[in-house]
């Protein structure tokens, strides 16, 4: 959806945000809206019902601190309930935002709950005892934990040519002398090779 058409979207006459613009809470609107569309919810009356849950609170948000963006502080909140509902319906309650956004979404699509249930998004009350398993099973379940463990180095063992080849190169660093040699005899013979290509 352009940001043309989410202007155009009407917030409903009960929300009337006191701070911002009516053109920034247009928009705020319409992304939370695609948000929630996102995930599959296409009831149109429970759509309704949870943007004005979260718009409301995104308003009141941005009445205390007007200085954020109206769509940052709609994106957050909507971001937050949701956090907070995986972790109720998982019963994950101590998750970081990363994992239970993650395992919600999963278990939420491999259930089709948006489709089965339509109404259990985002809803603390009267879930479906159906639901709440339907979710718990699909959802991810935690790795093994991490276990120390302890890597004693080890010498490695390159072969016998490279062996051979670097104990002839710590004796030709000994010898400054040899070394130069080495070098000259190298530099001579590059010379005498492009001498005679170009004759």
């Amino acid at each position: 959806m352009s940001s043309n058409s989410m202007i155009s979207v009407e917030i409903p006459s009960n929300l009337r945000p006191t701070s911002g613009t009516e053109e920034v809470w247009n928009i705020a609107y319409g992304r939370v809206e695609d948000y929630i569309r996102a995930h599959r919810i296409d009831n149109r009356l429970h759509q309704l019902q949870l943007l004005q849950l979260v718009m409301k609170e995104a308003a009141e948000r941005h009445a205390a601190n007007p200085k954020l963006e109206p769509v940052v502080v709609a994106a957050e909140v909507i971001e937050e309930k949701m956090d907070e509902w995986f972790s109720f319906v998982l019963n994950k309650p101590k998750q970081p935002h990363e994992r239970i956004a993650v395992d919600g979404r999963v278990a939420l699509l491999l259930c089709d709950g948006p489709n089965k249930w339509p109404y259990a998004f985002l809803q603390n009350k009267d879930l479906p005892q159906e639901f709440v398993s339907s979710m718990r099973e699909k959802s991810l379940e935690a790795g093994p934990d991490l276990s120390l463990s302890s890597m004693v180095p080890r010498p490695i063992d390159l072969g016998i040519i490279t062996e051979a080849a670097g104990d002839t190169l710590e004796r030709v660093s000994k010898w400054p002398i040899v070394k130069t040699l080495i070098l000259w005899v190298i530099f001579l013979g590059a010379l005498i090779m492009v001498f005679r290509m170009t004759r």
